[in-house]
Order: structure tokens, then C-alpha cells, then sequence
């Protein structure tokens, strides 16, 4: 049995969500390897987040936003663009290939894209292979429930 990546998928409520929406009311096939997270704005995408994601067990992170100059929130997209460049570079320094982040802008009329998206994403993490985040970390190194006093 091959490979099947787990991705993580932030997308925005008011574009790529409904893109999403879109592409599967058009019934374009999507693969079943993304788990999709709705958030108000992409730029609401901490990159704590995306850290987490792989800690626990993704392999790959796309966060879907709305174009340039087409967000709900005027700038929050810039914000997302700012830190998945940023993401890039913290991921490079832990040893993580940044091809296991992807930024996207998809618009709620793109259903096709998205499936497009997501399939080429996905293909490239079945290309890179599982993540092992864990076995890179050590598992002794872990505070799983920290108590705050």
C-alpha cells in the first residue's frame, strides 16, 4: 500500500472555502487526502498553527485565501503572504521541505482551481513521502499537556 499524505487545509470562509463549495457541488472530483479547517480570513492562519499541523501528524499545509485586493478584511491577505514567506524560512531552518506549505488564492467562482489545487499538492507531498515530524523531534523532547501554574 502506497503512500497517502495527510494535508492540512486553512482555508478563507468568504473565497476558497466556497471555491471548495463550488467544486464539490460541480461534483469535481477532489483527492480524499485534505482535511479542510474554515477560518474567517487567511490572515487569521497564526503560523503556530501551521506548526502544530505537522505536529500532529500532517504532512502537508495549504491555506487558501482570497485574491489580492478581494479580502473581506481589506489586508488580511497580505498578512498570509507575509508569514507563509516567513513559515518558508522556519521551516527550511527545522529541515522541513517548504513545498509542504502551500499559499493559494482561490476565489468562490474557482471550483476548478481549487480541485487543481489540491490534487497537484497532493501529488507533490506523495512525491516528498511522510513527514515524520515526530521521529525528527524526538519524542522525549515533548510536553504533550503542559500545566500552567
Amino acid at each position: 500500500m502506497g503512500f497517502e499524505p495527510r494535508i492540512v487545509a486553512f482555508l478563507c470562509n468568504w473565497c476558497t472555502y466556497t471555491g471548495a463549495d463550488l467544486a464539490g457541488v460541480s461534483r469535481l472530483k477532489s483527492p480524499a487526502n485534505i482535511r479542510v479547517i474554515r477560518t474567517m480570513c487567511s490572515g487569521r492562519v497564526d503560523p503556530t498553527f501551521i506548526m502544530k499541523a505537522f505536529d500532529l501528524g500532517a504532512d502537508g499545509v495549504l491555506i487558501g485565501g482570497c485574491h489580492p485586493g478581494d479580502c473581506h478584511y481589506a489586508e488580511g491577505n497580505y498578512k498570509t503572504l507575509r508569514r507563509a514567506h516567513l513559515m518558508k524560512k522556519i521551516m527550511q531552518a527545522y529541515g522541513i521541505d517548504e513545498k509542504r506549505l502551500r499559499l493559494e488564492w482561490i476565489s468562490a467562482a474557482e471550483g476548478d482551481k481549487f480541485q487543481e489545487v489540491t490534487t497537484t499538492f497532493t501529488e507533490t507531498i506523495r512525491s516528498l513521502g511522510p513527514l515524520d515530524w515526530r521521529k525528527r523531534i524526538g519524542q522525549g523532547d515533548r510536553v504533550e499537556n503542559p500545566v500552567t501554574v
